[in-house]
């Protein structure tokens, strides 16, 4: 070997050993391992961040954003509510949730479906009687599964796409992984679904660093198109009964009701009032079409029953909140014992033309209120849901004295915005299936549509990124250039065919495939990808064959993460919720790799023949 092909080999064999430590983050690892090549010559200076314009990773990053428009605007709520069984038994259910979250992370990153989909997945166990590990393992695996059947389904598709650019045969399209793709993931979820729950380890699940809120006090007004318009109360309820929520009080032509009759049934521009958490709020107004009370435009002076402020006044604090920040935030504020606002109300306050914020649910212990959300003097120990732009409602904290809780994430559903997002992703799709653009001009058209749209926010555009992920991918593309123009691929890959798979073609493609496999299990698939792809193209050089079946092995190879909580960032999210250890993956990920080998080999020979 020359001396160059010796140093990428001692520098990829070092950055191996750093992923596998973790004692550093992956995206520092590969930052090291760039500028490892670059002292040593093996990549130019002047080239070394040209990973950043990479087509794969502008692509990659363009996806994440247009996934968090799905995620702000609730659709996959929707969708998730029209798609899972309200009935039916542990087979079905755990079927339904793994093909939604398996369709999902076809087209959206896989970590956004996973982590929309976790709530439903708890909720479901309870329903089905089993512990939410035994739920959110299936699921994990289930939209791990899901992300290699389309180009952008997960950031290895992309990369394998760009080294078949590379090498001269032009990227692969959208559904060029379906054929093989689609057929593993289906039998993986149906092989989950039947036989494999039944192998995930039974643990408590880890409650650590969460905090209980309490139910809200929320209003929610119900529209002329709502489909909860001519049902009882009693049948609302039943909808909506998984979440927890109970009707308290119904407000009808300005008269507040407590407790009604179950039998009472619901008209148009009712507002009923709910006793709910966060998630179980959310749910409801995905259901039922309705929408928050509060949300709504500011109410007339008299139905506030307040003094009409003075014009000038009015004038002044409209102007000044238009000037704000428009984008939009949900926090959740403690009132103190030293607030300025305990003994006010919301109307007192003016907190819509003063402040342009709106209240949305009050948790308050003790009896529920039994006045209008506007109306209700606020006391110290209060936790106030609040609506509106991000730099208001800093200042509204500043002013009043409370105190903000540890973000996490919420979210309200709006459907309008939720089928302007859905339309972004499905146009940016289509763009790319019909080749009238790349990959990466398309999903950066659906970027700029999202961010005018207003499904992202601008402010929410570089936060919706993993830049970890980017960094990632950015710095081992010069690596693995560096692979090819040492020409240690083409040693690595000759070592394989000759010696392991003995010169057999049908051996080497089994050889890339378990690998890949491997190595994704124990450092980040990306990487995986990144490093094998110039090793199975000089494999398919040397054995003079179709270098698409080798790619789509890498591909393939490159999802099937499953035998440990670091191979894949889905795995690693379900780690506390799920009381899992580091050894408790393998129990039903290896039965389940072994099945993506024997399936997915002579599939890779069937539809990319040798």
């Amino acid at each position: 070997m020359t001396t160059p092909q010796i140093l990428i080999f001692a520098i990829l064999a070092a950055t191996m050993a750093l992923f596998l430590s973790g004692r550093f983050r992956h995206d520092i690892v590969a930052l090291m391992a760039l500028m490892a090549c670059v002292i040593a010559g093996l990549v130019p200076s002047a080239e070394a961040f040209a990973g950043f314009g990479h087509p794969a990773v502008i692509t990659v990053a363009c996806v994440l954003i247009l996934s968090r428009g799905l995620q702000n605007t609730g659709a996959v709520d929707w969708l998730a509510r029209a798609v899972l069984p309200r009935g039916g038994g542990r087979h079905t259910g755990m079927a339904a949730l793994m093909g939604l979250g398996a369709v999902l992370s076809g087209f959206m990153n896989n970590v956004g479906a996973m982590a929309l989909l976790m709530p439903v997945a708890v909720q479901l166990s309870g329903r089905l009687d089993l512990t939410p590990g035994q739920v959110l393992m299936p699921l994990a695996f289930g939209t791990i599964l899901g992300g290699m059947t389309t180009l952008i389904g997960t950031p290895p598709n992309l990369i394998v796409s760009g080294f078949r650019d590379q090498s001269g045969l032009g990227p692969f399209a959208m559904f060029d992984f379906a054929p093989v793709g689609f057929a593993v993931a289906l039998l993986g979820v149906v092989f989950i679904a039947v036989i494999g729950w039944r192998l995930v380890p039974v643990r408590k699940a880890s409650t650590d660093g969460e905090f209980e809120t309490g139910s809200y006090l929320t209003e929610v007004h119900v529209p002329q198109d709502s489909s909860a318009v001519g049902l009882s109360l009693r049948a609302f309820e039943h909808e909506i009964d998984d979440s927890g929520a109970q009707i308290v009080g119904l407000v009808r032509n300005r008269v507040r009701m407590t407790a009604p009759h179950g039998g009472r049934l619901i008209r148009a521009d009712d507002i009923l009032v709910l006793e709910a958490d966060v998630d179980a709020v959310a749910e409801v107004l995905s259901v039922f079409g309705i929408t928050l009370e509060e949300q709504g435009p500011p109410q007339k002076d008299d139905d506030l029953n307040i003094e009409t402020p003075d014009k000038e006044d009015d004038k002044e604090d409209t102007e000044k909140n238009a000037r704000r920040d428009e984008d939009i935030v949900l926090r959740e504020l403690v009132v103190l014992p030293g607030s300025s606002i305990v003994g006010r109300s919301a109307s007192d306050l003016r907190l819509r033309t003063r402040y342009g914020l709106n209240l949305l649910a009050v948790s308050r212990e003790g009896h529920p209120p039994k006045t209008r959300l506007r109306q209700l003097s606020l006391k110290s120990g209060d936790l106030l849901l609040m609506q509106g732009p991000a730099e208001v409602m800093a200042d509204f904290i500043n002013d009043t004295g409370c105190v903000p809780l540890g973000e996490r994430e919420l979210r309200l559903p709006d459907r309008r915005m939720a089928v302007i997002a859905g339309a972004i992703m499905l146009a940016s799709v289509g763009i790319v299936t019909l080749g009238l653009l790349s990959a990466a001009a398309a999903f950066t058209l659906g970027v700029i549509a999202s961010m005018l749209l207003r499904t992202v926010p601008p402010r929410q555009v570089y936060t919706a990124i993993d830049w970890s992920v980017i960094v990632l991918l950015a710095a081992l593309m010069p690596v693995a250039g560096a692979m090819q123009t040492t020409g240690a691929a083409d040693v690595l890959a000759r070592f394989l065919v000759h010696t392991v798979a003995q010169g057999n073609a049908t051996a080497a493609l089994v050889v890339v495939l378990v690998t890949t496999m491997f190595l994704s299990d124990v450092m980040n698939n990306a990487a995986t990808a990144a490093v094998l792809c110039p090793i199975a193209l000089g494999i398919a050089a040397a054995l003079g064959v179709n270098p698409d079946s080798f790619l789509m092995a890498v591909a393939i190879g490159a999802s099937c993460a499953f035998l440990t909580p670091i191979g894949h960032q889905n795995n690693t999210l379900i780690l506390g919720p799920g009381g899992f250890g580091f050894g408790d993956y393998w129990k039903l990920g290896l039965p389940l790799e072994m099945l993506v080998v024997v399936v997915s080999v002579p599939l890779l020979l069937i539809v990319w023949p040798l």
